[in-house]
């Protein structure tokens, strides 16, 4: 599964659909509070099945928080990628969080240019600096490891 092939699909739909450049786009990112939706969004994609490691999603202040002891994995919340114009990407207090394939955090370039592991940072609310959650190594993965 090529994770890239997935998110690029969202913006060439959004810049045909409005008739935008694709290379002006950035991705925005939010976490629902609805977390059954019973629609597809009218722009962008949800995307489910992620996990955190390092930290957890606080489900009542609805931002990062510190990890419970013992635990090494939670879920992410239903996560909505949403094309945007650079211009209009939102503002708020945010750690850009790294999403890895795999817990390894390595990989190589492969001859398309992307890394075989890297596949995008993710902006997480968060009422912490970014050098918060960066030395806890906080990253999002697709998967565990088996």
């Amino acid at each position: 599964y090529f994770t890239q092939a997935f998110t690029t699909g969202a913006a060439q739909n959004f810049a045909r659909r409005y008739t935008i450049p694709i290379d002006t786009l950035v991705f925005d990112f939010d976490m629902p509070q609805d977390q059954q939706p019973v629609a597809k969004p009218e722009n962008g994609v949800y995307c489910y099945g992620l996990f955190l490691e390092g930290c957890k999603w606080d489900w009542s202040e609805w931002e990062l928080a510190e990890s419970d002891l013992k635990v090494l994995y939670v879920s992410v919340p239903l996560l909505w990628i949403l094309p945007c114009k650079k211009a209009e990407l939102r503002k708020f207090p945010w750690y850009d969080c790294p999403l890895y394939k795999v817990s390894t955090r390595k990989g190589v370039l492969s001859t398309t240019g992307h890394s075989t592991n890297f596949v995008m940072p993710i902006k997480l609310r968060s009422s912490h600096p970014e050098s918060h959650w960066v030395k806890r190594g906080v990253a999002m993965l697709t998967q565990l490891d088996a």
